[in-house]
């Protein structure tokens, strides 16, 4: 968990704003949920290895006695849990709300979530995740919507030429049947998988012989992954069944392929998409289309998501279609420059000591008024200093001002 000085937070704040307004562009509506979540809810078996993650609320009012007498029960000890993602909140929101909603609800949140990760470069224990989510739609255009906003976003930030990896769970489902993995080793036989791009076929191949998995099945496997390889025919059907082995479901291939031509509709006929068979993304609730979001400039998701059509029923009763997509907004923020606002709009007053106070307000007054961002400082005699400590609090310009000093002679000059 970190502080941010002044320049930092205004940093993300501005990165906040472009991801705002994109989402808002693309038709999604911001909605906010509490921090905290019921413990039952939060540990409910969806949420994967996060629920191991989570932080919990020691219930209020417990003794000494009653805590040693519930020390092997987690859930006699906590009520409460904060929040490690917000796929999980909105789940329950959507379900405590849906008569005030559309039938089809597109929402955004941002906003922060806790897990108890061991603390690393890129993973912290509280950071902001940037969601946007459809809820209603069962059909291929919601995960174009989500793809295209999220492409958006990241263009408007500077990091034009994303791509994005695409899979499908019932893909992976049905390829795992064909192979004649059983229905209980598949959870662990993913989890190897899921290694691929890390440790290589070989790896991969050995890890399932050593976790005991079906020897046919990783026979077979194996031997997929060692079939000659042809150039990729693109994100179409013919691509996409060469990627495939014989047997997956027609429509799982066709909603693939819809989703790649309603993308290449509002991308102005471009396809940033690539099928992965081997993508598996570790969240339990994923039933349908799961996707990573890349960029060339690193090595590592930007963000991701996926069809989680289950997931609301445990709340509501009834099945309810449901797809989301999370920007990284802590990987993405410390990829982007340091922006620096245009023009005189950030003005360092810098004024002498006898200077009125009435007049210094006065002034400061009108150029707030101008729609400039105005702060006063006393000059020292180091002016250097404090001109460069403005710089880097974003602050682009200054003025000095003395007893005579109007609105008409101020003086306003860039800094750096």
């Amino acid at each position: 968990m970190r502080d941010f000085l002044p320049a930092d937070k205004a940093r993300r704040e501005r990165v906040l704003a472009v991801i705002r307004e994109r989402y808002r562009a693309h038709g999604f509506d911001e909605i906010e949920t509490p921090v905290v979540e019921e413990y039952a809810r939060l540990h409910a078996g969806i949420g994967g290895d996060n629920e191991k993650l989570s932080f919990s609320v020691l219930k209020r009012g417990l003794d000494a006695e009653a805590i040693r007498a519930a020390a092997e029960d987690p859930a006699a000890l906590a009520d409460l849990g904060l929040r490690y993602d917000l796929t999980v909140p909105l789940a329950r929101f959507y379900a405590t709300h849906r008569a005030s909603l559309p039938s089809v609800f597109r929402a955004i949140q941002i906003a922060p979530v806790w897990r108890a990760e061991r603390p690393q470069k890129g993973r912290y224990r509280q950071f902001v995740q940037c969601d946007i989510d459809i809820i209603g739609d069962a059909t291929a255009r919601a995960e174009a919507e989500l793809m295209t906003a999220s492409l958006d976003a990241l263009d408007a930030l500077g990091l034009e030429g994303g791509t994005i990896r695409v899979n499908d769970r019932r893909a992976l489902d049905a390829m795992l049947d064909v192979f004649g993995f059983a229905p209980d080793e598949r959870p662990g036989v993913l989890i190897t998988i899921d290694k691929l791009d890390k440790i290589g076929a070989s790896g991969v191949v050995a890890e399932l012989r050593e976790r005991g998995a079906s020897a046919p099945a990783v026979d077979a496997f194996a031997a997929y992954l060692d079939r000659p390889q042809t150039d990729a025919a693109g994100f179409d059907s013919a691509g996409i069944r060469a990627a495939l082995p014989d047997g997956i479901p027609d429509e799982i291939v066709d909603h693939l392929v819809a989703l790649g031509e309603t993308v290449a509709a509002a991308r102005g006929g471009d396809v940033p998409l690539r099928f992965d068979p081997f993508l598996v993304r570790g969240m339990g609730y994923y039933t349908g289309t799961i996707f990573e979001l890349a960029h060339a400039s690193v090595d590592y998701s930007l963000g991701g998501g996926g069809r989680y059509d289950g997931m609301i029923g445990r709340f509501l009763g009834q099945d309810v279609p449901a797809v989301g997509f999370s920007i990284g907004f802590e990987r993405i923020v410390d990829l982007l420059p340091d922006a620096e606002s245009a023009g005189d709009h950030a003005v360092v007053l810098v004024h002498d000591r006898d200077v009125p106070l009435v007049d210094l307000v006065s002034l400061k007054t009108v150029l707030v008024g101008e729609g400039r961002r105005v702060r006063l400082e006393q000059r020292t005699k180091n002016l250097k200093a404090l001109l460069e400590r403005a710089t880097a609090d974003g602050y682009t310009a200054f003025a000095t001002v003395g007893n005579a000093t109007t609105r008409e002679s101020l003086e306003i000059k860039p800094l750096g």
